[in-house]
């Protein structure tokens, strides 16, 4: 099987792979062709480095074609597992063993599901993919997501997707522990949005609408306002008062810039997904 996670073990690569068990636990499975049942494990086990998606390196070692190698290792009988983590032997079980079994010992040192999803969407914030990486944190589970770190990183998503409202909300939950630089510049990138969601040009707008409330262009021109500073809900409940007694209104435009502001959100947005519905509602 070609994988990036698994490798055949030679003279010339074992070094190479053994050193990278440095950054990633390397799981040597020891065998021959000559004993069949030291191979009716290699599928499954090919399996689960696939399954694990690079959390261990399989390692395969046919002790019959490289028999000095073999000896190095001081193996005494086929099969023989030996996980090896930071260049030592830290593992290990001889005989044949059911895949359950060599599952349960990879788990003892390996990280959990959670863990591994955590290091994915940290990987996507260090790549800017913002809305990618709050997907995953949001799969966490409520123990993981409750750590200052992984709120901070949430919170982070939040700002960089326009979510305000729950970033606000989220940072005042953060532990003082992890009130560090990092904290405070979420912080200051959402001082620095309540500053312009709060502009002259914003207050000119309210004033006018207040004084004209029956002026639909104004309730377009201020909701594309609230938009462009993320108060994405105030815009979407200014045009919904509207359209759920006229769907028409102002030929159609209120309509329109409500749609744009939604698909401007995005499919995975929570805030879009409650005022489509309400939408459809009244649609069919």
């Amino acid at each position: 099987m070609q994988s990036p996670f698994i490798v055949e073990l030679t003279e010339q690569n074992f070094r190479e792979t053994l050193e990278g068990s440095m950054n990633v636990p390397v799981l040597v499975h020891f065998w021959a062709s000559a004993q069949p049942e030291s191979a009716q494990v290699i599928p499954e086990l090919q399996m689960l480095a696939q399954q694990y998606s690079g959390a261990f390196t399989l390692a395969l070692l046919d002790c019959e074609q490289q028999p000095a190698l073999a000896s190095q290792f001081g193996v005494q009988a086929l099969p023989t597992i030996a996980l090896f983590i930071n260049g030592q032997a830290v593992d290990g079980m001889g005989g044949p063993q059911p895949i359950d079994s060599i599952t349960a010992m990879l788990q003892k040192h390996l990280p959990s599901q959670d863990e591994m999803q955590l290091k994915q969407a940290n990987n996507l914030l260090q790549q800017g993919e913002h809305a990618q990486a709050l997907a995953i944190l949001q799969t966490l589970s409520e123990e993981l997501k409750n750590r200052g770190d992984v709120k901070l990183a949430t919170a982070d998503c939040l700002l960089e997707t326009k979510q305000f409202e729950l970033a606000k909300t989220l940072l005042s939950t953060i532990p003082l522990e992890y009130q560090d630089n990092y904290y405070k510049g979420l912080i200051a990138k959402l001082d620095l949005h309540l500053q312009a969601a709060d502009s002259p040009e914003l207050q000119r707008l309210e004033q006018e609408r207040a004084a004209n409330p029956d002026n639909l262009e104004l309730v377009c021109e201020l909701a594309v306002q609230y938009n462009q500073v993320g108060r994405d809900e105030e815009a979407l409940e200014l045009l919904w008062n509207i359209l759920k007694t006229n769907l028409g209104a102002q030929d159609g435009e209120v309509k329109k810039v409500f749609m744009d502001i939604l698909s401007a959100l995005g499919q995975g947005n929570a805030l879009a997904g409650k005022y489509r519905r309400q939408l459809y509602s009244i649609l069919y």
